[in-house]
């Protein structure tokens, strides 16, 4: 990232609808102690999608908006580069989110869109 504190490259496209947000559920799940990641391939070669979900067991409104908000800021200013093209991304968010460093953050997040454990 530029000094200037603005990503390098498109940010990834989002997903909004319901039944888009189903169809990446049947793909492959990436587990971790601070998100799931599921991850489809729609195997069309155009940009990445992403979609951002916390659970109601995780907390009040205000608690799941915090967490939405440091994933979504975490895939802007680091992690949209390891999205590979023509795949889908819904990132479930775990309480844990809001107690971890955003460096810590960034770097799992990091890890687990590229797919290595």
């Amino acid at each position: 990232m530029p000094a200037t504190g603005k990503p390098v490259g498109p940010n990834p496209k989002r997903l909004l609808k319901r039944a888009e947000f189903l169809a990446v559920h049947r793909g492959e799940k990436r587990r971790g102690r601070l998100f799931l990641v599921e991850v489809l391939d729609r195997n069309d070669g155009l940009s990445p999608r992403v979609g951002f979900t916390v659970t109601k067991k995780v907390g009040n409104a205000v608690v799941r908006n915090r967490i939405r908000r440091r994933l979504k800021e975490a895939v802007r200013t680091h992690a949209a580069s390891d999205m590979a093209p023509g795949n889908d991304y819904v990132i479930v968010g775990r309480e844990d989110v809001l107690t971890i460093p955003f460096g810590q953050l960034k770097a799992e997040l990091s890890r687990r869109l590229s797919g290595t454990r």
